[in-house]
């Protein structure tokens, strides 16, 4: 045997080595393989069901959802409507006012120049009371001017 197949049969042997040593890691690395396989199909198992449930969930938030798309179309018509109906309140509304302001202004202007007069009559009449009071006074003055002289004389 020569050098070179001494040194053939080391390298042999190291390279048997080598495998029997990275043998166990490996056959621990497929198991670990195999369970994460499993664990995966085991996933897909149960995510199935749980995705035909989130799709039989969306179709029914679509339909609630176009429900209420529905209800909301008839709600808006309904407050077009509503719209309507307060514009022509509102011009009723300006029309009263309107009517009321004519019957005030035409019922206001008599009843203003009654009060007027009114006032007018009170005053002449406190007036007249007031020269009557102050002729009597005057009268009364004068009576005992008179007699304040008759009894000086």
């Amino acid at each position: 045997m020569g050098i070179l197949e001494v040194a053939a049969l080391i390298a042999a042997i190291a390279f048997a080595m080598l495998v029997l040593i990275l043998t166990l890691p490996i056959l621990r690395l497929r198991h670990t393989v195999d369970a994460t396989t499993r664990m995966i199909n085991d996933l897909n198992d149960r995510t199935a069901p749980l995705l035909g449930d989130v799709n039989t969930t969306v179709r029914n938030v679509n339909t609630t959802l176009e429900q209420v798309q529905t209800s909301l179309d008839g709600v808006n018509l309904q407050l077009a409507k509503v719209d309507t109906m307060t514009g022509h309140a509102q011009n009723v509304t300006a029309n009263v006012a309107n009517l009321v302001a004519v019957v005030s202004a035409a019922a206001a202007n008599p009843l203003v120049k009654v009060a007027a007069f009114g006032y007018g009559v009170r005053k002449a009449a406190a007036a007249r009371r007031h020269a009557e009071t102050e002729r009597e006074v005057r009268d009364v003055i004068k009576q005992q001017r008179r007699a304040t002289r008759r009894a000086e004389r």
